[in-house]
């Protein structure tokens, strides 16, 4: 199950972990993050002991996205030692985003 991520506990679960990190920026409102969001929690399951994954909605959390320069959603960035290591805006299939993460590992 991917963590809910917000303004507040950003740093902390995402900066200072050690493990690599996917963050999935989302909107409720947001139809291809309705189609991501099934792909990113399959990838929580089965990364569940090497990578952390969180979900950001940025309607509620403005402050990270404004941050990280988020314009559009979905955005997935991924993170490694609190430094973004690389990014994927718009849905994709799991494999692209599997990839990346392999790449971190």
């Amino acid at each position: 199950m991917a963590i809910e991520l917000t303004d507040s506990n950003f740093e902390e679960k995402v900066l200072k972990t050690e493990k690599p990190v996917l963050v999935d920026f989302w909107a409720e409102w947001c139809g291809p993050c309705r189609m991501v969001g099934p792909i990113v929690s399959e990838i929580a399951e089965e990364y569940k002991d090497k990578v952390v994954v969180g979900k950001l909605d940025v309607d509620s959390n403005p402050e990270v996205p404004m941050k990280y320069g988020i314009r559009n959603i979905p955005t997935i960035l991924f993170f490694k030692d609190g430094e973004v290591a690389d990014k994927q805006v718009g849905a994709v299939p799991k494999s692209v985003l599997t990839d990346k993460l392999e790449n971190l590992l």
